[in-house]
């Protein structure tokens, strides 16, 4: 009894297995005829929304932006005429002090200045009593030359009447000769009369000389006396003041800048092919205007001008060139020497250009356009200027529309959604069947709160988002959504209550 039992629950245990098994072999045939059936549905193209826009043929000004600083063409070095001490300096002789044209700034003691001008016209007074003798003296020795002249005159008519009473036998060969001796000795004195003349008029010109370079003498003691007072050259503001009250200060020592502050300029560098823009047909620096930015925190300060000239020099281990632009500044600028400034150097006008945005072209130019039958065909157009987040092209097909953001998932020959700005409400269209959603699928609505992340906050909404078992379409729009700067507060609220684990 006890053998018959257990053959009927063995027979029973085997009956049990074989429906298990006839169940699951169903349910293995049903899964593999679902999967014949999916694989046997026609697949459908993938397509993807993508933004474009119209190739415009356009007149730009490209706009070179540079950095530099403001120099001034016009600093003096303000210097102590002589050596001495300070005895006077003006209260606004300080760093910074705006001073005008003529103010004084500070004297050096003018003791010894004094003393030298006294000397001088002491010296100047000589001279000229010196030059007034020698005047007198010209007088007298013109009288006795005049007297020696009539002495003369008188003796030859004495040797005349001796010759004719010598030729009358009343006189004798000895006193015709007396008489020649006379007037000989008289010739003699008659010459040195004439020589004593010449001296003093000769004296006279020394003597003038010797006044002019006592008057010249005069003039510079006078004028190192004037510059012991240090007044300023020209208006302008004032660095590196050095000087004290009481202080002695050695000639030619520094005791200040003076800078005007309305000449200014900006000196920046380009680089060869960015100043090789800047020339004309002949080769000529042309004057493009420029507007100098200085940044002050949240304020920034802009002044406009032109480009003045090149520098004569390239320095060593430069390239490019330095350039200088005047500045047209008002009175009372912020503007100081040493400030960092942005440079913005306006080109010439470029005609027949497109504008694009960085994102649509590569840096060999390579540019997606759609084509027939909304397909991407590649071109490659010529790249002029590189602007910030801006390209300008040239050799391209006006008219046509271009994708504005290349993604690496795009190439020639597929098939996407254009989306045109401006058309429709502005909000993304749901993803037909079996197409991909475009970066702008992922892009918040404009209209909602936008917050910013940090990178805890945000890893920790992605790592919760990898974990839940959201459909994967719906995963991979909400993980685009979360990479993005700036993500809709609605979204984050959302994800935040939604439990890790839960559909």
């Amino acid at each position: 009894m006890r053998f018959l039992m257990r053959g009927l629950l063995g027979l029973a245990l085997m009956a049990v297995m074989i429906g298990f098994a006839g169940i699951g072999a169903y349910r293995l045939y049903s899964v593999m005829t679902a999967e014949e059936t999916v694989r046997k549905r026609p697949a459908r193209e993938r397509s993807y929304s993508v933004n474009v826009a119209e190739l415009v043929p356009q007149t730009v000004t490209p706009t070179t932006t540079a950095y530099g600083e403001i120099v001034s063409w016009r600093t003096l070095q303000l210097r102590a005429s002589s050596e001495g001490l300070l005895v006077d300096v003006a209260s606004k002789f300080r760093d910074g002090a705006a001073v005008a044209e003529g103010e004084l700034l500070l004297r050096i003691d003018p003791a010894n200045a004094e003393f030298l001008v006294l000397d001088a016209e002491a010296a100047l007074a000589d001279a000229q009593a010196q030059k007034t003798e020698a005047e007198e003296a010209i007088i007298g020795a013109e009288q006795e030359l005049e007297a020696a002249r009539r002495q003369l005159d008188l003796r030859r008519q004495s040797r005349e009447r001796q010759r004719q009473l010598k030729d009358k036998g009343y006189s004798t060969a000895v006193q015709v000769e007396t008489e020649e001796l006379a007037v000989a000795s008289l010739e003699q004195s008659l010459n040195n009369r004439l020589q004593s003349v010449i001296t003093a008029r000769k004296r006279v010109e020394r003597m003038d000389l010797t006044v002019k370079r006592a008057q010249f003498a005069l003039e510079e003691a006078r004028r190192v006396l004037r510059e012991t007072a240090l007044t300023a050259p020209f208006s302008g503001n004032l660095s590196e003041v050095n000087a004290t009250l009481g202080r002695r200060v050695s000639q030619s020592e520094t005791l200040a800048l003076l800078i005007d502050p309305a000449a200014l300029e900006a000196k920046f560098s380009l680089s060869t092919s960015e100043f090789s823009r800047l020339l004309d047909d002949n080769g000529n620096l042309i004057k493009a205007p420029v507007t100098v930015t200085l940044q002050l925190g949240s304020r920034s300060l802009e002044v406009a001008g032109n480009i003045d000239r090149a520098a004569a020099v390239v320095s060593e281990g430069e390239a490019g060139r330095t350039l200088f632009a005047t500045l047209e500044l008002d009175p009372g600028t912020a503007l100081r020497p040493g400030d960092f400034v942005k440079v913005e150097v306006e080109e010439p006008q470029l005609e027949q250009v497109a504008v694009v945005p960085s994102a649509a072209v590569t840096e060999g130019g390579r540019l997606l356009i759609v084509g027939d039958g909304d397909r991407i065909r590649e071109i490659r157009a010529t790249v002029l200027r590189r602007m910030g987040n801006e390209v300008i092209l040239t050799d391209v097909p006006f008219g046509a529309e271009y994708v504005r953001e290349r993604l690496p998932q795009l190439g020639t020959g597929l098939k996407v959604i254009p989306r045109r700005s401006g058309g429709g409400t502005g909000e993304p269209a749901e993803p037909e069947p079996g197409t991909s959603p475009g970066p702008d699928a992922a892009k918040p609505d404009p209209r909602g709160d936008l917050v910013a992340l940090d990178p805890e906050r945000r890893a920790a909404l992605i790592e919760r988002l990898n974990s839940s078992d959201m459909p994967e379409n719906r995963k991979a729009r909400l993980l685009a959504v979360l990479q993005q700067p700036m993500v809709p507060k609605d979204v984050i609220d959302r994800l935040e209550q939604r439990p890790g684990s839960s559909g």
